[in-house]
């Protein structure tokens, strides 16, 4: 059985190699479609096609954030200096200094850090895409576990809110049929007194006055009995605990369920003939909106 994720999660991962230090961190949140924000550094700008590929395979949905740093070593080979931006730091620090005579001066690793003063070349490019790829994957399977913990708490929050749901309709089925009858009663009393006074003196006979009461309280009982909704609550329930059983890619199929699910709590609230009944609607919509939010979570 597969699991359920949610789209929330945090991970990162770091690989030193010979010639630096690449770090991966991935941030990601609820979004309808796989929403990606990539954020690399200029010395590995070439790796930014098999990335995105990368995270596409497997990330489906959520707005994810990626930021890559890189920290070279400089006694690695291959590693250069571009003087023309060194240039320009220095010039730029120098400034500063003028503008704020406190500042302190930047260390050499302050130097080497800053974007573009180290070079990179074609060798050193391929010599970083493994770590590079190595380092976002070991960060992909950190979220991914962070999504499956926080879509196994998700499930959990939602199964107890079907209990909860399961328990009403329970409430529901054990005295709606009491306060129908009961309304009922006090409807033909009503009638009874009503038309018989409204009809006393024509040629309508007793028997025609029943008749006609009968017709009335059997579309009243229609329009007040809310069993089908009842049996459509408790179906959309069942498939709600199906469908988090079989897991994977459930989030848009349980936002359907939880729409169904509202559109019922609201005709049994519009149906509503006691405050027994108006109560139990009352609940039900509120379970079924925090189901709702949690649902929006769920890739």
């Amino acid at each position: 059985m597969a699991q359920v994720a949610s789209m929330t999660g945090y991970s990162d991962a770091t690989q030193t190699t010979e010639f630096g230090a690449v770090t991966v961190e991935l941030k990601s949140v609820n979004g309808r479609f796989l929403e990606l924000s990539l954020r690399l550094p200029e010395d590995l700008r070439f790796a930014e096609g098999p990335v995105r590929e990368r995270i596409a395979a497997g990330v489906q949905r959520g707005k994810l954030d990626c930021r890559i740093s890189l920290v070279r070593d400089p006694a690695a080979a291959g590693a250069r200096i571009n003087e023309t931006a060194l240039s320009q730091l220095v010039a730029l620090t120098g400034r500063i200094q003028q503008l704020l005579p406190q500042a302190g001066p930047m260390s050499t690793g302050d130097v080497l850090r800053w974007p573009g003063v180290m070079e990179a070349s074609a060798a050193d490019a391929e010599a970083w895409r493994a770590p590079l790829l190595n380092t976002l994957d070991s960060a992909l399977d950190g979220l991914h576990k962070s999504r499956l913990r926080e879509g196994a708490a998700l499930c959990s929050a939602l199964l107890e809110r079907c209990d909860g749901v399961e328990r009403i309709l329970g409430q529901l089925r054990e005295f709606c049929p009491r306060i129908l009858a009961e309304m009922e009663r006090r409807l033909h009393e009503r009638m009874s007194q009503a038309l018989g006074t409204a009809l006393a003196g024509t040629a309508i006979s007793r028997e025609e006055l029943n008749d006609r009461i009968r017709q009335e309280l059997t579309l009243h009982g229609m329009r007040a009995d809310v069993a089908e909704e009842m049996d459509r609550l408790a179906a959309h329930v069942a498939e709600v605990r199906r469908t988090l059983q079989r897991g994977g890619a459930v989030g848009r199929r349980l936002d359907f369920l939880l729409q169904e699910l509202n559109r019922e709590a609201n005709t049994i609230a519009s149906k509503a003939s006691a405050i027994e009944m108006t109560n139990a609607a009352v609940e039900l919509k509120l379970l079924i909106e925090q189901m709702r939010e949690q649902v929006q979570n769920l890739e």
